[in-house]
């Protein structure tokens, strides 16, 4: 679809706000490429090179090769023969996230981070008095790429579903702003795969059901969606519309943090499910670090092929304060419901039972780990 960017102020019609979601390209692999100058236009994969490693996050140049995130390191080595696997920095990630989030906060302190490398901000009143949306999404990629030497992609629209949408829209480094009138178009000619929530498994079943693009999703009354589809029916309904009611929050009690992670492919062997949960560790911490945040109990939660999930959790008399013990809680949770019945397609962790009552808390349908 045709880039539709200008720099118009229309995006002020009345009563709509001026939602913008920044997303990194390649976040943890492109770190490493401008830290390591000798592996710039190369393919390079982040995570363990050995037989139970796991690709974390992947350059443009290998995922031409169909190199992707929780793949097995065996089988994105297949794909690629030239892959460089490099040992993540997390390190190095959050200092460059650190930077970015104090630009977004320079023009808005509407700001909602999902995670190390993307974020919501909501500009319908921008603090140095832009106006424009879409001049307000080039000036922050502009300032990240002078400050940090990285590049991000952007979507700015009047929902937070539709500028999520327009930022994968021309990854990397690119710009799609989707007007107010021009929603429902937009996402009628989107492939159902293109859907937040949507699976592997949720597109197999859609295809079924003769549902392959937006407008066929459209097409369908809330009626057939709720047999079909269940709880996710009303999400589907209004997506197919363009309807996005949510608010960017940037402040809210939180009663949990965490964060899950969809995987690309279904995964089952117990080295590939544990090398996937080192990976939360190390993101969902910083989360608990940044929000300060102290809790009692530790949650597990996978959703197998079939979309049934399964949570365990333990809980601790006093206020989990240490990284050590906080990993080796997940980690006890995922030994002991090995081996798997099947396969699943997502995992998350989860720190609840917290301490304290006015932090920022990231809405539950958007606790996804963006790796890429």
């Amino acid at each position: 679809m045709a880039e539709l960017t200008d720099n118009r102020d229309d995006e002020e019609a009345a009563g709509l706000r001026k939602i913008i979601h920044v997303d990194m390209d390649a976040f943890f692999a492109s770190v490493e490429q401008r830290d390591q100058p000798e592996l710039r236009g190369k393919p390079v994969a982040v995570g363990g090179s050995g037989g139970r490693g796991v690709v974390a996050a992947a350059s443009y140049e290998a995922r031409k090769f169909g190199v992707k995130s929780a793949m097995p390191s065996v089988t994105a080595k297949r794909l690629c023969p030239d892959l460089i696997f490099v040992k993540h920095r997390f390190d190095a990630y959050k200092e460059a996230s650190r930077q970015i989030r104090a630009i977004f906060h320079h023009h808005t302190p509407h700001v909602e981070p999902l995670s190390l490398d993307e974020a919501y901000l909501d500009v319908t009143e921008d603090l140095l008095g832009i106006g424009s949306a879409t001049r307000i999404a080039n000036l922050i990629r502009q300032e990240i790429r002078a400050k940090t030497r990285l590049t991000a992609s952007a979507g700015v629209s009047y929902n937070k579903f539709l500028a999520k949408l327009a930022s994968d829209q021309n990854k990397p480094d690119g710009i799609c702003v989707i007007r107010p009138g021009q929603g429902a178009d937009f996402v009628a000619g989107l492939p159902i795969r293109r859907f937040h929530g949507v699976g592997p498994k949720a597109e197999e079943k859609m295809k079924r059901l003769g549902i392959e693009t937006g407008a066929d999703l459209a097409a369908k009354d809330i009626a057939f969606l709720r047999a079909n589809f269940g709880s996710f029916a009303d999400y589907l309904f209004r997506a197919a519309r363009g309807i996005d009611l949510r608010p960017v929050r940037a402040h809210r009690v939180r009663k949990s943090v965490g964060g899950e992670r969809t995987f690309g492919e279904d995964i089952s062997s117990g080295a590939q499910l544990r090398d996937t949960l080192e990976n939360i560790i190390e993101i969902v911490w910083e989360r608990i670090e940044t929000a300060k945040a102290r809790g009692r109990t530790v949650t597990l939660k996978m959703k197998f092929t079939d979309f049934q999930t399964m949570t365990r959790a333990k809980s601790v008399p006093h206020w989990i304060e240490d990284k050590a013990e906080f990993a080796q809680l997940g980690r006890d949770l995922l030994a002991e419901a090995l081996p798997l019945p099947m396969p699943i397609r997502l995992m998350g962790l989860t720190l609840s039972n917290l301490d304290h009552g006015n932090e920022e808390e990231r809405p539950k349908d958007e606790a996804q780990l963006s790796l890429l």
